[in-house]
């Protein structure tokens, strides 16, 4: 702080103007030494050590399929199989017991669909 006012216009070549770059340039040196000095602190969001990295659209199914084996909506696998299980076990309930009606040969068929492991509701 010489008393250089850098508000008011200098005459190019003058000894303000000349003092004004020099403090100018000085004060750009120590910054790009603080830079310099200054160690970059490393970026957390690249730091992952608790998550799978996927590179691959295999790999990141994998990393996604956390359940392994275990369905976590069963309820809307439900319907379907369902359709499965009475389309193989009707025909069957219906030759063992042929003088049911098809609605009794239906209740008989719900009544094993509770027990059955087919069931997606029972796993």
């Amino acid at each position: 702080s010489s008393g250089i006012n850098a508000e008011w216009p200098l005459r190019p070549g003058t000894q303000a103007e000349l003092s004004l770059r020099k403090a100018e340039q000085e004060r750009e040196n120590e910054e790009a030494q603080q830079e310099k000095e200054d160690p970059i602190p490393e970026n957390l969001n690249h730091v992952m050590t608790d998550v799978e990295v996927a590179q691959s659209v295999e790999q990141a199914i994998e990393a996604l399929d956390i359940a392994d084996g275990v369905d976590m909506h069963p309820e809307k696998r439900v319907k379907a199989a369902w359709n499965a299980f009475e389309q193989g076990r009707i025909s069957q309930l219906r030759a063992e017991n042929p003088s049911l009606r098809l609605s009794q040969v239906r209740q008989m068929l719900r009544k094993e669909w509770q027990k059955s492991p087919l069931n997606p509701m029972n796993q």
